[in-house]
């Protein structure tokens, strides 16, 4: 189940809700179900199972291609 950031048209308040497939979501303060999907950045961290961006060697340093120094366009 994804989670989505809205505003609502109605009330302009901004807020994220676990949406499921079935279902229609709508505004928590107003009840307005015409709202519009804003876009949201995330980021992914830990260990173990993930890409490591660390820039260990063998990575480019500028964009972390693991092909090595000089495999990407940004050199």
């Amino acid at each position: 189940m994804p989670i989505f950031a809205y505003k609502c048209q109605g009330c302009a308040h901004k807020f994220e809700m676990i949406v499921h497939s079935s279902s229609t979501p709508e505004c928590p303060k107003c009840q307005h179900t015409k709202l519009e999907k804003l876009l949201t950045a995330f980021a992914v961290g830990g260990t173990g199972g993930g890409m490591d961006f660390s820039g260990d060697e063998g990575s480019c340093g500028s964009c972390g291609d693991p092909r090595g120094p000089g495999a990407c366009s940004m050199n």
